[in-house]
């Protein structure tokens, strides 16, 4: 057209003339009615029981070898599924890729199998005239290094996925899926598992028959060097480390962990488990992990976890969040994240409830058991706080929307993720119910919490470790039972819509609020030495120890400068980068002294000067009443 505008006749000519050409000559392939409709599974008993022979023997490699038999009511098609979604992951995640050497057989012979390519993780099969079942066999290939996938084998230890070493049939709620699982492992290891009836022979340990949705949901940790202790109320701490000196914890230690358990219950009110243990891994070895199960967590920290106890307590907010899953997350659980299948796909959006909640409960229960300090906790908060205070994202993305986070970008590093936003129904879902919390206390002149919201939400049917499921209207109509208030409201600004102010009413309501100084508190001075710098709210960037770029404010000075994630800063005024000599840099530039950096990215070098003045700014929570307040109360043990 030559750069001239068409009018509408002329465009509407055009394409009647393209479509008559189309017609005439070329080809135009008509799209089929694609089949792809998941089926609804039946909530009936599969007919028989499922055997599941696990060899993890070959820790070298990496490589489990399983064998499985599954029952066959008739000749046909049918259909087998690798679990696709997983509770507590929050979206499709089963490592289908690391399936290999699929083979089925019934009766000595071999049964063909193709795949669904319209759902990668079915497999079709047809059974064949009179086989009462398919025996099936294949190795799962565990990644043996991370730039393969999370490590789940060592030489020393092991984290066993049933989901990953398993089939299951397609078309029955895998509640009524039996299995009677068996592993061997390597000689003189031990192994825990919220599993039960466990018989040991040799190396290789039978499970009792078991639910395959109960399997899914029983992961084990196994390894050389373990230990075990008794926290009372049915609950074990179960511990596997890379090295057996990493296990040295004394009884005041053991006993944090003790009053963890008891101020658990003390919030809830009930116990959903019949056991529980706490499964945990201390390695840097082990890929890392944060999971939460009905009857077990699913953990890993450091391997000082015991070793440096006085300096790593900020880190240990990881027990207590796995176990109020129990409560919540587990067995009460919003209806489109209970699903009957692992097949059916998860709905996401009141995550900002079963994480959310989650979060705000294991700052509260870390500080009231000692597991954690108040200083870490206010510390932390504080850090919460600043973030999204100066979260440009705010502006165009609501809290619910970070809910799909799971499922669009499964934990991958995102550029500007302060303008993009990641998975915030944790952590700002947390700030929300701190001030749910405050609010309680003020409609009922502090006679009733957050706590009573615990009890009549989560903590019913004492003993049921089922799944209860809810809604928003059930939320709503529990926190107006405990205390009257337009909660729907509260609830949809705070968490449904974007543009909302910063969520420091809590924190406001509970007597302190957020400044900002030039010393970090408590909680970064710890992850200082671990990660690096955190200049978000001076420059604008954070760096790893080595100068590394890790994360760049959107809009802020860095960005000004065209600083991304990967770029390497070498060098601060003339001298080599060192966390002092940047810190020192900032603050010298506030009487006028200069700040120039030598960066590096993509083999090209260039200097960076910046032009602030307002020296370094770390986020701290600063009491604004006398004596004790709100939050204080909030944080004091609820078993003394």
């Amino acid at each position: 057209m030559n750069k001239m505008l068409l009018t509408s006749a002329a465009l509407l000519s055009l394409i009647a003339s393209a479509a008559l050409a189309q017609t005439a000559g070329n080809s135009a392939p008509t799209a089929p009615q694609l089949d792809d409709a998941t089926p609804l599974p039946l909530d009936e008993p599969y007919p028989g029981v499922m055997t599941l022979n696990v060899d993890a023997t070959d820790v070298a490699r990496g490589v489990f070898r399983v064998k499985q038999t599954i029952p066959v009511a008739a000749s046909g098609p049918m259909t087998l599924l690798y679990p696709e979604w997983l509770p507590g992951k929050h979206g499709p995640r089963g490592a289908i890729d690391q399936l290999a050497g699929l083979q089925i057989s019934a009766g000595g012979k071999p049964v063909a199998w193709t795949r669904d390519p319209l759902d990668v993780y079915a497999f079709q099969v047809d059974v064949p005239q009179g086989a009462r079942a398919l025996d099936v066999e294949f190795q799962f290939l565990s990644p043996v290094g991370p730039g393969e996938g999370r490590v789940v084998v060592t030489p020393d230890m092991m984290n066993v996925q049933w989901e990953q070493v398993s089939l299951y049939p397609a078309g029955y709620y895998t509640r009524q899926i039996r299995v009677k699982p068996t592993i061997s492992l390597p000689a003189g290891w031990t192994a825990a598992t919220a599993l039960d009836g466990a018989k040991a022979s040799g190396n290789m340990i039978r499970y009792g028959e078991t639910s395959y949705e109960t399997l899914v949901d029983s992961p084990m940790f196994a390894g050389a060097h373990f230990k075990s202790w008794d926290l009372g109320q049915n609950v074990t701490l179960n511990v596997v480390a890379d090295e057996a000196s990493s296990l040295e914890a004394t009884p005041e230690m053991i006993d944090a962990h003790r009053r963890l358990v008891d101020e658990a219950v003390a919030v809830f009110g009930s116990r959903h488990f019949d056991h529980y243990e706490f499964l945990l891994a201390l390695t840097d070895k082990l890929g890392g992990i944060g999971l939460e199960h009905h009857r077990s967590s699913e953990n890993s920290r450091e391997p000082d976890y015991f070793t440096d106890w006085e300096n790593n307590d900020w880190q240990r907010g990881l027990l207590p969040h796995e176990m109020v899953h129990s409560w919540n997350g587990k067995f009460r659980r919003p209806a489109g994240l209970w699903t009957p299948d692992f097949r059916t796909p998860m709905q996401d959006n009141l995550l900002w409830v079963y994480e959310g909640q989650t979060s705000f409960w294991d700052i509260i229960l870390g500080v009231r058991s000692g597991i954690q300090s108040k200083e870490t906790a206010l510390g932390e908060w504080a850090r919460a706080a600043a973030k999204y205070a100066n979260q440009p994202g705010r502006a165009w993305r609501s809290v619910e929307d970070t809910t799909f986070d799971p499922i669009m970008s499964a934990r991958r590093p995102k550029p500007f993720p302060s303008w993009e936003r990641s998975e915030d129904y944790y952590v700002e879902g947390s700030l929300v119910w701190l001030e749910a919390d405050m609010v309680i206390r003020e409609q009922t002149n502090g006679a009733r919490s957050l706590d009573d919201f615990a009890k009549a939400f989560f903590g019913i049917r004492d003993g049921d470790w089922g799944e209860v499921t809810y809604s928003f209207d059930d939320v709503v109509s529990t926190l107006n039972g405990i205390a009257p208030y337009d909660w729907a409201t509260f609830l949809t600004k705070r968490l449904r819509t974007p543009g909302q102010p910063a969520p420091v009413a809590g924190f406001e309501k509970g007597g302190y609020r957020l400044v900002y100084r030039e010393e970090p508190n408590a909680y970064e001075k710890s992850t200082e030495k671990e990660y690096g710098l955190d200049l978000s709210y001076s420059l604008g960037l954070s760096l790893g120890k080595d100068g590394d770029v890790r994360d760049v404010m959107w809009d802020g000075p860095a960005f000004q400068k065209n600083i991304v994630e990967g770029t390497k800063i070498l060098s601060v005024n003339g001298m080599e980068y060192s966390t002092d000599r940047m810190k020192a840099a900032i603050t010298a530039a506030k009487d006028g002294a200069p700040i120039s950096l030598i960066a590096l990215r993509d083999g090209r070098y260039r200097t960076i000067d910046f032009d602030y003045k307002a020296g370094l700014r770390y986020p701290h929570l600063e009491k604004t009443v006398d004596g004790e307040a709100p939050l204080d109360r909030l944080l004091m043990p609820a078993t003394r």
